[in-house]
């Protein structure tokens, strides 16, 4: 098989190591020739991807940011062919599949979306590793949902990355559920950890604290364009997080115990529900 990289950042450069290390060959693009260089020299890509050998891909791996990666697509659509599925990485989907969608009907590519739901706090190539995704979950969304072959054909290009489970969806669906599950979380963080307390939690802070700021730690420029190409979903569950601290923060004032133990036990509730 023949895969092309797009982006050797974290992501970009794990899809890389992943198919290398599986004996496939990689080619790749990265906007900064001295990552691509290392890359090469380290033997994890076999060549620069360009316009000559984009057709001969079997997969295509978009890693850019969400914009980054629509203006990529759109610039190399002409060059594809048939041979390629082309799929993203980004962490949102309306924006990317509507504009792919259109691109891949109009050049006559097969274009998914996708989001492999694995990485680390640290950015970068250097992060990058072979096993990034082992087990983890690949959320995919198809331009179609009863194209069985598609389908299949996803699953095998991408079992070299080693995913523990596949999930179909719509981009208005993962865009509403990666609010929730993933953007949320890095918003909760960043605000948390901006508490005049933090300065001083030294010998305070055990794995509660830990799992709360984890991934306060992370990329803002990618972030940033993240949430606000959300903006609808995020604010939608920011406004739900605000209205549920309301109450938690009325019934602590009022020294209102009863009001408060029912808060807390709906919550343990609702978490033993959830697993």
């Amino acid at each position: 098989m023949t895969v092309g990289v797009v982006g050797l950042g974290l992501i970009g450069g794990s899809i890389a190591k992943g198919y290398h290390v599986a004996g496939h060959t990689v080619y790749a693009w990265n906007r900064t020739a001295s990552t691509l260089g290392f890359a090469l020299i380290s033997g994890d890509v076999d060549a620069e991807l360009n316009e000559k050998n984009v057709s001969e891909c079997d997969l295509i791996f978009v890693c850019l940011y969400p914009e980054a990666s629509i203006e990529w697509v759109k610039n190399m659509a002409p060059y594809f062919g048939e041979k390629p599925l082309v799929m993203d990485a980004c962490g949102t989907k309306r924006n990317v599949c509507e504009a792919c969608f259109k691109l891949a009907e109009e050049y006559g590519f097969t274009f998914v979306g996708g989001h492999p739901m694995g990485g680390t706090k640290d950015k970068g190539y250097k992060y990058s590793k072979d096993d990034m995704f082992v087990g983890c979950p690949m959320v995919i969304v198809p331009p179609r949902y009863d194209d069985i072959e598609l389908y299949a054909r996803i699953k095998e290009l991408l079992a070299p990355l080693g995913f523990g489970r596949f999930s179909i969806t719509t981009a208005e669906d993962h865009d509403s559920m990666i609010a929730f599950t993933s953007q949320l979380s890095h918003v909760i963080a960043s605000s948390y950890i901006k508490s005049p307390s933090a300065e001083r939690q030294g010998g305070f802070a055990g794995g509660t604290y830990r799992d709360m700021t984890r991934v306060a730690y992370l990329n803002a420029p990618m972030w940033s364009e993240i949430f606000i190409s959300n903006k609808d979903c995020l604010l939608a569950e920011i406004d739900s997080l605000i209205d549920n601290m309301s109450k938690y923060r009325k019934a602590i004032s009022e020294e209102n115990v009863d009001e408060l133990r029912e808060l807390l036990e709906e919550g343990s509730r609702r978490k033993e529900k959830l697993g």
